[in-house]
């Protein structure tokens, strides 16, 4: 059965693109232009995926995505959002999102996302023993991470950021979840060191990371293993 997404926007134009570029790769598609048609929707069909317009004109997007997570908390929400819309990016996350696309958005990037949200969602629970991606392979039982044939030691702080990303791989995580995954100092600066230690150990280029990805102003993210390689946020190449 193909999975179902559900729209939620109140401009025409975007729903009609997204439909068109989402119902050619076999997704069936449901429409809401604002919060009232999408929770109804939402009680009454099935859908597997959501993609969430920040700003609709009967409710506040971000608190239509805590109606949402309260009654479907596994269901994984897409967030489209402006792209200078930093703070709204966060508060978004930081709720529940699995992901965000930001206005203007090219389909081929959006339809890495989903493909993204959708594999978390159907994973099996608990943690793979061997992850790959590229020319990283870390086994989670043993705790050794690899670059080719290569062991790369890592610190145990550097190897807790990583597990978290692993755990995660495809997702933006926001500074507040990673900080608060490890627990570190709320300051941001200490995951920018670790991250910049995480890409000089694993990165063949570490100013111009493929791997471990920055969403500038947001969080990281580490490619998931299917991404397509091109496929990089705004920001990413020589990022902090």
């Amino acid at each position: 059965m193909s999975p179902t997404i559900l729209v939620i926007d109140d401009e025409p134009p975007i729903r009609k693109l997204l439909r068109t570029g989402l119902s050619t790769q076999g997704y069936a598609i449901l429409e809401a232009p604002n919060a009232a048609a999408a929770l109804e929707l939402l009680g009454r069909d099935r859908v597997d995926l959501v993609i969430l317009d920040l700003g609709l004109p009967d409710m506040r997007g971000h608190d239509l995505l805590r109606a949402i997570r309260t009654r479907h908390p596994e269901l994984p929400v897409v967030v489209l959002s402006s792209r200078t819309d930093e703070g709204g990016k966060v508060e978004a996350l930081d709720l529940g999102a699995d992901d965000y696309v930001t206005k203007p958005f090219g389909m081929a990037e959006l339809l890495a996302r989903l493909r993204a949200a959708l594999r978390h969602q159907l994973a099996v629970q608990g943690e793979r023993p061997i992850f790959r991606v590229d020319r990283l392979s870390i086994d989670l039982v043993r705790r050794i991470v690899k670059v080719d044939d290569s062991e790369v030691k890592l610190t145990p702080r550097e190897y807790d950021f990583l597990r978290v990303l692993v755990h995660h791989a495809g997702k933006v995580l926001t500074h507040a979840q990673l900080m608060q995954a490890v627990s570190v100092s709320s300051d941001p600066q200490y995951l920018r060191v670790y991250m910049r230690q995480l890409r000089q150990k694993l990165e063949a280029d570490p100013e111009r990371p493929r791997l471990l990805l920055t969403e500038t102003g947001v969080g990281y993210r580490l490619r998931a293993p299917d991404d397509e390689a091109t496929l990089r946020p705004p920001g990413v190449a020589g990022a902090r």
